[in-house]
């Protein structure tokens, strides 16, 4: 069923001779296919289809939109089990993981089918003329968000289906009116085409222009760069490594014509676990920790890199419980072979420091599968000489750093860059009592979580998830939730424009019904001419 040729709108392409293939991580194995990466002409192919079809797509309404992302949902429900043993098996991740997973990248694409047909979301927004104004007349100005053009999505190697070919990147940029290259992750090579064909299936049965979707397989770092700097395209999205994202975002600064590269590279999210709530329940928070660091093998952008307490017995208490469950967790699969070694590379070169303790590992060694649990502690004051500690390390890892005093405390937490998330495990009390060190860690979080673990990002209006730079490129934006869709649109302001010429929305009688602002006020009546 895996043919391994790109999708390029609704054509199979296979011109360039570099194979590559899928391996197991659970067992080293090759799976059934082999890919041949996108050859130039290939992905000038792509993003040629993607140019012409964004000239239809882009005019589509709303609701034509809306049945085409339910579709997508459509077609990868219908897929089954072929799509979930797929993702169990390039990945290393449980069913119910993928499951899990599955659900959330059909219902990413029925929640942006839903905002498409609300229709609000285009903040569409009417100043009328206002002639008689002195000393000088008001004209008429209309605005909305309007797509950008043909988007590059590079898929995420730790979630195969969330945030991968049809995750939120591509729902949000696709929901923008905008056509959409992914870029393929080889590490789940099999899981993408199956999806593609999906999403292609789902273009043709609801009247979608040919090139609206093509996936490119690439093995290389040479097709990410070549889409990057085509001209056509106007912008990228990408989860991965901070050196990946900074890489495409210097990359797209060297065009003649820069464009965004929205990229999310990843985030130590440190959790404060303050005095109050640390006395009242130390084995609990040990035991909430050492699971939470360890789900997904810790391979996760939100996964609790760094826990930050105050020096007391309730510490020590805690330290000890936490030992204990370390050693009881049992090493999971990773990603890939590479993700392994990476990450026993960097444990180790930790571990060296002088002034760093390794607190516990697990009891069970890692092996070129699995990563080992382990958490390691250092003092407030050492990190401080040395905050490059706390760089991710992505697997099932995390540093305990112990402060002296609550000055040294938020010393510590000021020393942050950016991240994505930030946790606060306190009473009432506490809260109240380090307001001002928990305003500190505000300033370099995209979301702040009240005692809650960082691992699990809901998909919502309200979701924020990016941060200030080096966890984001543009801690202005989400790439989860509906205002991710926000990436992909520009704002076009209409001064004094024919009603005619006008897009349904900025329309005299609001044809659609959607909210507008009209002078200064949310309405869904009609406006006149003066």
């Amino acid at each position: 069923m895996i043919h391994g040729n790109n999708i390029i709108g609704f054509e199979l392409s296979a011109k360039s001779g570099n194979e590559f293939y899928v391996t197991n991580p659970a067992t080293g194995e090759l799976l059934d296919g082999c890919f041949l990466q996108a050859s130039k002409d290939e992905v000038d192919l792509a993003v040629s289809k993607a140019k012409s079809a964004y000239e239809i797509y882009k005019i589509k309404s709303g609701i034509e939109k809306a049945a085409f992302l339910r579709a997508i949902a459509d077609e990868i429900e219908a897929m089954g089990e072929i799509l979930i043993q797929r993702a169990c098996a390039e990945s290393g991740l449980p069913e119910g993981r993928i499951v899990g997973e599955r659900g959330r990248t059909t219902g990413q694409l029925r929640l942006f089918a839903s905002l498409l047909e609300s229709g609000h979301w285009v903040d569409a927004t009417i100043d009328e003329a206002l002639p008689e104004r002195a000393p000088l007349p008001r004209p008429d100005i209309r605005k909305m968000l309007m797509p950008v053009g043909p988007v590059v999505v590079f898929t995420a190697s730790n979630f195969p289906l969330a945030f991968s070919t049809a995750g939120g990147d591509t729902a949000s940029a696709l929901a923008a009116g905008n056509p959409v290259v992914v870029k393929v992750h080889p590490y789940h090579a099999g899981t993408n085409e199956l999806v593609a064909v999906a999403i292609a299936a789902a273009a043709m049965k609801t009247g979608m222009p040919d090139g609206v979707f093509s996936s490119l397989n690439a093995i290389e770092f040479s097709v990410g760069e070549q889409l990057v700097l085509h001209p056509d395209v106007k912008s990228v999205a990408f989860t991965g490594s901070h050196r990946g994202g900074k890489s495409l975002y210097e990359l797209a600064q060297k065009r003649k014509e820069p464009i965004p590269v929205f990229a999310e590279m990843g985030s130590v999210n440190p959790v404060m676990l303050l005095p109050e709530k640390l006395e009242a329940m130390p084995e609990q928070l040990a035991a909430t920790m050492a699971a939470s660091l360890n789900l997904g093998a810790g391979q996760f952008c939100t996964n609790p890199g760094v826990m930050v307490v105050m020096e007391s017995e309730a510490v020590a208490r805690c330290q000890y419980e936490l030992s204990l469950e370390i050693k009881k967790l049992m090493p999971q699969v990773m990603l890939h072979a590479n993700m392994v070694a990476n990450y026993n590379t960097k444990t180790s070169q930790l571990f060296a420091l002088p002034k760093l303790d390794i607190l516990a590992e697990s009891d069970v060694l890692g092996d070129s599968f699995k990563g080992r649990p382990a958490v390691a502690r250092v003092t407030g004051s050492e990190f401080l000489r040395n905050p490059e500690m706390a760089e991710e390390i992505f697997g099932p890892f995390s540093l305990l750093i112990v402060c002296y005093g609550a000055d040294e405390f938020e010393q510590v937490l000021s020393a942050f860059d950016g991240q994505l998330t930030a946790s606060v495990m306190g009473t009432e009390v506490d809260i109240l009592n380090y307001s001002s060190a928990l305003h500190k860690i505000q300033e370099v979080v995209g979301r702040l979580i009240f005692n809650g673990v960082p691992t699990g990002v809901e998909v919502c209006y309200a979701m924020q998830h990016g941060g200030p730079y080096p966890s984001t490129t543009d801690s202005r934006f989400t790439s989860v939730g509906v205002d991710a869709i926000k990436r992909f649109v520009r704002p076009v302001a209409f001064q004094d424009a024919p009603d005619a010429y006008l897009p349904d929305e900025l329309k005299d009688e609001n044809p659609l019904k959607i909210w507008r602002r009209v002078n200064g006020e949310l309405s869904k009546e009609s406006v006149k001419r003066y």
